[in-house]
Parts: structure tokens; C-alpha cells; sequence
């Protein structure tokens, strides 16, 4: 497996992209600022010619040990032994979320299919009855990663990029095939709860009505207090966990995409559903950081041989801002735990899509720092 990656911060770096690779690449990784995409593609698909290309556009890019914005990083990828195919369903809302993972995954399964990864719109896509999808038409033996596409804190539209330019309402997964390809992953979060939790009791697939009975958007502000003025932006830093059941710790981080005063409701970016608890959770710095030097440690022990060669880092947009001056250290964290042989990359999201664990099934998170590691025997 041979991967080299690169930083382009202005188009003059769009030029060093593939020097110093032997070959033709298999695979071209892309992950940057929206606004610059449609340039980059078209740069890319011109140098490499039928070389697949899959990409998003982020709430921020990761590089090496750098978390970078208004950038573009290029991972070239080159297999030994694996295959790998591309598809993607185009024009995909919220009520076609499950349809569109089913499809995907019927699309590309296969006896030798191994593990898919998966780049969605990170704001017209249900990403839980996307993932329910995928799984619902895969074997439980493949496993799925991937995340929801950025766009940094703006919330206005977000970009996909599979074998075309960069369009919005899309899904796209990419399928791996063979023995030789080693595959692990690890996702934690780092939040701390406070208040009680509280029963789930109106709503309608992502979007939460009521909490205990009471308006659930202002119950919210209540505990938000001062921060409560600056809705929609400031509820990334107090996300709520979703539990099936009081005192149930395999919670699931949801963040808040969207409010609607009328109606007194939050939008999450996964499903809410009536019966489950929910409470706030609070930042705590140190456990965010440890929560990524554990994500690491989980997919540093389910990797094979030598030891992953490429690891794709996918971390929420939350945590970004809660961290700011030392987001870095996350980043720091997981290359001190895998040491210094695989190439890092990856984006900062709407959402991550991996097993809370391994062996666990695949979910949709929110406020995670998820890694997906690949090498080849």
C-alpha cells in the first residue's frame, strides 16, 4: 500500500499534488473548504484521469498533525492487493435517507467486500436511517465508517464529492474488496453530563418537540442561560446525549443543526426518538482529548501486522470550537498513539458515522472523534 498526502493552501500548491508517488494512484481522498472544491476537482480529474476521487467538503481540514481551514488536502492511494468500487445516490433528502443507504449498500455488496466508507451531505441527510440503511442491506461481517460532509460554522450548504464535481444532496460510499485489506476503527467522545435526564415525549424523526411534557427548545435555553442568545450556533458546545434508557452509560452525543421558535423544536443531525432519555452534556477539555487519544487506542488494537498505514481522522465541528486554541492536541494525541509510520487525514464534520467499538454495530455520532485505519498484509 503506497499513500502520499499533501496540504494545498493556495492553487500554486494544486501543482506538488502526486510528486514524489510512484505510479498511478488507485484512489485520490480529497477534503477542504467548500468554496474551493469545484476548482480543486477539476484540477484533479484533469491530472489523474480515471482515478476515482472521493471527497466532502468540511468544517476544517486535518493534516498530519495540523488542523487547517480555507484548505484542501489531497490523499493519493495506492493498493497492493485490494479493489475498490465507487457509487453514489444523487438527490437525496431526509425521507430518502434509509432508501439511499439500502441502495448504496446493495449497489456494492459483494462475497469479498470488506468495509465501507462513507461520505454524506452533511445537512439535507438523515444519517441515522442512513447508516440504518447500509446495515440493513450489508452482512454484519463489513464494517462501516465515513461522516457528514462541513461547512464550517455556516450551516448553509454542504458538498460531496464521488467521481463528479461537488454537489449537494448527495451520498456516496466506496467499497473495499479482498483478503489483503485490514480495517479498524475506534470513536469516543469526552463530554460530561449534567442535569437529569429526561424522557423524550414528542417527537418526529430528527426533529424533538417536547422533553418531560414541556417545550423542549425552551427548556434547552434554560439550562443555556446566557449562552441560550446565541441559538443556533452556540448549542455545538452543549450537544445532548440520547440514551434508550435511565442509566443506560452506551449513550449516543447528538448535535443541534437547526431551532424553530414557533414551534419550540431543535432539528438534530440524527433521529430523537419518543421513549428515549436525553440530558445536556458540557464540555470538559482534558476528556476531549482523552477521548481522542482512546479512539486511537481502539483502532491501534484491532489493527493487524505492522500496524495501520493510513488512518482517516473524522472529528465534529463541536469539538473544534469548544477546543479552539488547542484542537491540535486531539490530533496530537492520536499520532502519539499510532506512532509515526501511518499518514493522517481527515476533516472536521456534521457527523461520524463508526461503531461506538469494535465489534459493535455502526450508529451515527455526534461530537466523536472517530478514526478508520487501513493497511494491507
Amino acid at each position: 500500500m503506497k499513500v502520499s498526502h499533501y496540504l494545498c493552501r493556495t492553487e500554486t500548491d494544486w501543482a506538488d499534488v502526486g510528486r514524489g508517488f510512484e505510479g498511478k494512484p488507485d484512489l485520490l481522498l480529497v477534503f477542504g473548504k467548500r468554496e474551493l472544491l469545484p476548482r480543486f476537482y477539476a484540477h484533479m480529474a484533469q491530472r489523474f484521469p480515471g482515478v476515482p476521487v472521493l471527497g466532502c467538503s468540511t468544517a476544517g481540514e486535518i493534516s498530519d498533525t495540523k488542523v487547517v481551514d480555507d484548505a484542501v488536502t489531497a490523499t493519493l492511494i495506492g493498493f497492493a492487493k485490494t479493489r475498490i468500487r465507487l457509487a453514489r445516490c444523487g438527490s437525496v433528502k431526509q425521507a430518502d435517507s434509509r432508501s439511499a443507504g439500502v441502495r448504496l449498500a446493495e449497489a456494492l455488496n459483494g462475497p469479498d467486500l470488506r468495509h465501507l466508507f462513507v461520505l454524506s451531505d452533511g445537512l439535507c441527510v438523515n444519517g441515522s436511517d442512513l447508516v440504518e440503511g447500509l446495515r440493513a442491506a450489508l452482512p454484519p461481517a463489513v464494517s462501516i465508517t465515513g461522516g457528514l460532509a462541513g461547512d464550517g460554522t455556516g450551516f448553509q450548504a454542504t458538498s460531496v464529492i464521488a467521481d463528479a464535481p461537488p454537489e449537494g444532496d448527495i451520498v456516496a460510499a466506496l467499497g473495499f474488496y479482498g483478503d489483503g485489506l485490514q480495517v479498524s476503527y475506534g470513536s469516543l467522545g469526552g463530554w460530561d453530563p449534567f442535569g437529569p435526564d429526561r424522557l423524550i415525549t414528542r417527537a418526529q424523526g430528527n426533529v424533538l418537540f417536547e422533553l418531560d411534557g414541556q417545550p423542549a427548545l425552551a427548556l434547552y435555553k434554560r439550562y443555556l442561560g446566557e449562552h441560550a442568545a446565541g441559538l443556533p450556533a452556540t448549542a455545538l458546545l452543549f450537544p445532548l446525549e440520547l440514551r434508550s434508557g435511565s442509566g443506560d452509560e452506551d449513550g449516543l452525543v447528538r448535535t443541534i443543526l437547526a431551532v424553530n421558535e414557533a414551534e419550540g423544536s431543535m432539528t438534530f443531525a440524527g433521529e430523537m426518538p419518543e421513549g428515549s432519555y436525553a440530558r445536556l452534556m458540557k464540555a470538559n477539555f482534558d476528556r476531549l482529548i482523552d477521548g481522542a487519544t482512546g479512539a486511537a487506542a481502539m483502532a491501534l488494537g484491532a489493527a493487524a501486522g505492522a500496524g495501520p498505514e493510513l488512518a482517516v481522522l473524522i472529528s465534529c465541528v463541536g469539538r473544534k470550537l469548544v477546543l479552539q486554541q488547542r484542537i491540535e492536541e486531539e490530533v496530537e494525541q492520536v499520532r502519539e498513539v499510532l506512532g509515526s509510520r501511518p499518514v493522517l487525514t481527515g476533516f472536521y464534520s456534521y457527523g461520524e458515522i463508526s461503531p461506538h467499538r469494535p465489534a459493535a454495530r455502526c450508529q451515527l455520532h455526534n461530537q466523536t472523534m472517530t478514526i478508520t485505519t487501513f493497511s494491507e498484509t
